[in-house]
């Protein structure tokens, strides 16, 4: 099985740019405090470094 991520989203959206809004939306969360468990890949590590303050990487399972 693949490793996975656990990140929860500890920023929000609101008066941030379009691009940050759209990234989150990628992630799967939209709402304060919500989890996903996500694939680490390259593209998603990606995604999460470039909002580092609106989320945060709670957990990395094998």
């Amino acid at each position: 099985m693949a490793k996975t991520i656990v990140v929860k989203q500890i920023g929000s959206p609101i008066r941030r740019p379009a691009e940050q809004r759209a990234t989150l939306i990628g992630l799967g969360l939209n709402k304060m405090h919500k989890t996903r468990e996500l694939e680490d890949t390259p593209s998603v590590r990606g995604m999460v470094n470039k909002i580092p303050h609106l989320v945060e990487i709670v957990e990395e399972r094998d």
